[in-house]
């Protein structure tokens, strides 16, 4: 069964094509979903949480490429919904559609998919936003802290359309620094 994308993209989440796939229905779908499931007491977005793991990314000296891939790496959630990870961990072959499509927007918007080791860094980066997400919004953390946040997340309730083109902004900043390093 196929979805209707904001870029009026018929597509099938669970069947994908590349050519389904826009970076614009990624920012616009993220800046649309809420954390947590809706349960912090203001509406903080998976978009800004990406943008979030971006900066702690580059704020521990790693690569615009790492970058790209942290600021990406919830990206299938725009076709297929952000679940909790207690449902997630009980859904018979979500998981699998997931990384199937999650590599498929990592090749198309990233160039390659991670490593198994820059999945383990993307992983810590991923549960230490969201330890304190949790720790701002709700007083207590969820997980573990991991190894701190050495960037600087700035927690609240930002228009969703500001949110949406700062993401795009940052995508395009990803591409730009790829193709510079590239060069080099």
């Amino acid at each position: 069964m196929d979805i209707l994308t904001f870029q009026k993209i018929f597509m099938d989440p669970l069947h994908p094509r590349e050519d389904q796939l826009t970076i614009e229905d990624i920012a616009h779908a993220l800046s649309m979903l809420c954390r947590a499931n809706g349960h912090f007491p203001e509406i903080h977005t998976v978009a800004q949480h990406s943008m979030e793991c971006y900066e702690e990314a580059k704020a521990r000296g790693f690569s615009s490429q790492m970058q790209l891939f942290c600021l990406l790496h919830d990206g299938a959630e725009a076709y297929m919904g952000d679940f909790i990870r207690p449902v997630k961990a009980r859904m018979p072959g979500y998981k699998e559609a997931e990384n199937n499509l999650l590599h498929m927007i990592y090749e198309k918007f990233a160039g390659r998919v991670p490593t198994d080791e820059e999945e383990k860094v993307i992983k810590e980066i991923d549960d230490t936003l969201l330890y304190f997400e949790f720790l701002h919004y709700m007083g207590v953390g969820c997980g573990s802290p991991g190894k701190g946040l050495k960037s600087e997340p700035v927690f609240r309730e930002e228009p969703r359309r500001e949110v949406e083109q700062r993401y795009l902004k940052l995508y395009r900043k990803c591409l730009k620094e790829r193709e510079t390093f590239s060069e080099i």
